[in-house]
């Protein structure tokens, strides 16, 4: 097997976790603090195992300023992590997702603002494709299940995660040279230390079902998927890998399907075909370097 084929199997394999992570979250009836808890912890002890077998535990290997850049990105993944899950009950798992594919315009945004890259005309362009999209999306009435305000707040809490997934995307930029799989080691131990008091205030026992539920997020949808994604970052060309990773909001708009009976209206279905659209355009006229915290959710 070739590296290209090797690489397609293992990104595609990847996405296809990825868009059933809200699946699991949403089956899992915990509080988001606590799935993003375990997810983290679990995700850790997964890890921890792989970078130490890497040997990226050697002292002296990372330097201070690389370990603190790592956790400040760490910060921002666990805050688009918490933001993200409590957008799926509130606006749907499809409506989340293809808010939350704006990511790519928020950092072009924070890139114009911190690293003063230039904004063409053909990036202005789609983004008011994605931003026509959104407001799509916004303007459609929610499903009489879900309130009106929920849907908004819905709407803005993936917008959030869009945002915070960004910050550590540029976070990440200033870590070249520095092996994605300990960047996401300590992403996920930040996240575990963060959310530890959380963790202790809850007093509700956790269900034998939930806590599969927990250790799957953790262990494959967390460790695996990191796994997968950063071998088939490093076969494929960066064009491919971005082709393939909208197999994620596909898969995530199908379990949302079947799943739990959502389906996109009219009009939502034409706000998230821009807005993906939009992302796809994004990646012709910039290829965007593939982040290593380039974990979709």
């Amino acid at each position: 097997m070739n590296n290209t084929t090797r690489g397609t199997l293992e990104m595609t394999a990847a996405m296809i976790i990825s868009g059933t992570i809200g699946w699991l979250v949403t089956l899992s009836g915990r509080p988001v603090t606590e799935v993003v808890f375990w997810r983290c912890l679990f995700g850790a002890l997964t890890l921890l195992p792989v970078c130490a077998a890497m040997g990226l535990l050697r002292h002296g290997r990372i330097s201070r300023r690389q370990l603190l850049l790592a956790a400040l990105g760490g910060v921002a993944i666990v805050v688009n992590w918490l933001l993200l899950f409590a957008a799926y009950s509130r606006a749907s798992i499809s409506i989340a997702t293809a808010v939350y594919n704006t990511q790519p315009f928020m950092l072009v945004g924070l890139g114009a603002l911190f690293l003063h890259e230039r904004l063409t005309r053909a990036k202005l362009g789609w983004l008011l494709l994605s931003f026509a999209g959104l407001l799509l999306i916004v303007q459609t009435r929610p499903d009489t299940a879900v309130s009106s305000s929920d849907y908004l707040m819905g709407i803005l809490l993936a917008l959030g995660a869009a945002f915070f997934y960004a910050l550590a995307a540029l976070i990440t930029k200033k870590l070249s040279g520095m092996p994605p799989h300990f960047i996401a080691l300590v992403q996920v131990l930040v996240g575990a230390v963060l959310l530890l008091p959380f963790a202790l205030q809850s007093h509700d026992a956790i269900a034998p079902a939930s806590w599969s539920l927990l250790m799957t997020l953790g262990v494959v949808h967390t460790g695996l998927m990191y796994i997968l994604l950063y071998g088939a970052i490093q076969r494929l060309p960066t064009h491919l890998t971005g082709a393939l990773s909208f197999i994620y909001p596909v898969v995530a708009f199908i379990v949302d399907a079947v799943a739990f009976g959502h389906r996109l209206h009219p009009l939502q279905m034409a706000g998230t075909a821009a807005i993906l659209l939009a992302a796809a355009g994004m990646m012709r006229v910039k290829r965007l370097p593939a982040q290593p915290c380039a974990v979709n959710d």
